[in-house]
């Protein structure tokens, strides 16, 4: 499918990014979330050489986009390079990458599950596939949406030949996986992080009893990630912010209730590898009625490293100005439903308020 987006998008019923993305030809999932990313099917992605599909939930609000690949064993996904941010986590697998600029010499870093990173905007990319009988897969949350809607040439976007030295100029070790704590702001600054399962956490109770997280900017983004983890028989307080922020299940098992404001509560139940995205101004809250710490990776279209966002205060209850709803004020019915569930599981709550 050939598509000019300055002739073919105006006054067409799909936007521009819709349009490009109806010619990818690969499955598109839309609703609040999926089950497992693990096992979602995939189809052929010429333009990656791979399979994939892409996710655009409801609560992306065209702000962002997500999409999955699986390179088949021993494979490798084709060179690309294009105009607008990602994150990738890695979901199952291990594997390499080859990052560069035009005419530049190239870096290779290995992965493997659980591993997060993110190629610098509008470098040269290609992933491998170093296992020989499995297929590797991985999610990537991106800005596609905003840019190709914005400058509406494909060309622009995917054959850009400016570079952005001021993110990567091919310097030594800029993969080696070494960051930087920056305590004020809760946030670790690095352009790779292996073990995200496994990543050290900072306490976290405003958000809620016995939380802990932390802030993880990589590569010079504007897009961000966050992660959160709960113990168990807890759950935090309800909160609401603007769209995109795709939360992507690492351990545990529980639920969540998402809901507009004085609209009924939708439920959505989660295992490792399920992925949710609250839409914008819903409130959101998580359960961790389980047997184990529920830890979850938040990946965002907005950051907090540069102030470019009308950022909502998600860390200070209502009375405060801020967006959370204090234990105290939520809808006693919450609490009572996470006492049954508990009880089903045997384990004892731990909240006090």
């Amino acid at each position: 499918m050939s598509i000019d987006l300055t002739k073919d998008a105006a006054y067409a019923d799909k936007t521009p990014y819709e349009l490009w993305q109806q010619s990818e030809a690969i499955p598109v999932y839309k609703g609040l979330g999926i089950e497992d990313l693990r096992t979602v099917s995939l189809g052929p992605w010429k333009r990656k050489g791979a399979m994939g599909a892409f996710i655009n939930m409801l609560g992306a609000g065209r702000s962002c986009d997500a999409y999955v690949c699986e390179i088949a064993a021993k494979g490798q996904t084709l060179a690309e390079h294009y105009l607008f941010e990602e994150l990738i986590y890695v979901v199952k697998g291990r594997g390499a990458t080859t990052v560069w600029q035009e005419g530049g010499r190239k870096q290779t870093f290995e992965w493997q599950e659980g591993s997060m990173f993110s190629p610098p905007l509008n470098t040269w990319c290609q992933h491998f596939n170093a296992q020989g009988d499995e297929p590797a897969r991985f999610v990537a949350l991106t800005d596609a949406p905003v840019m190709i809607n914005r400058f509406r040439n494909l060309d622009f976007v995917f054959n850009n030949t400016f570079v952005f030295s001021d993110r990567f100029s091919g310097e030594d070790g800029y993969f080696s996986g070494k960051g930087e704590e920056v305590q004020s702001h809760r946030t670790w600054d690095a352009n790779f992080i292996a073990d995200v399962p496994g990543f050290r956490l900072l306490e976290h109770s405003a958000r809620g009893q016995g939380a802990r997280g932390i802030l993880l900017h990589l590569s010079a983004n504007t897009i961000s990630a966050h992660i959160e983890e709960y113990p168990v028989g807890t759950y935090p307080r309800a909160h609401w912010h603007g769209p995109g922020a795709h939360i992507l299940i690492l351990s545990g098992e529980g639920y969540s209730f998402l809901w507009e404001q004085g609209k009924k509560r939708t439920r959505i139940d989660w295992k490792p590898g399920s992925l949710f995205v609250p839409p914008a101004k819903w409130f959101h809250q998580h359960f961790n009625p389980g047997r184990e710490p529920a830890r979850y990776l938040a990946l965002k279209p907005w950051g907090f490293t540069y102030q470019v966002e009308d950022l909502v205060k998600t860390l200070e209850v209502e009375a405060a100005g801020g967006t959370q709803i204090d234990y105290q004020d939520q809808d006693p019915e919450i609490h009572e439903t996470f006492v049954q569930e508990c009880r089903k599981r045997g384990v004892k709550v731990q909240l006090k308020f």
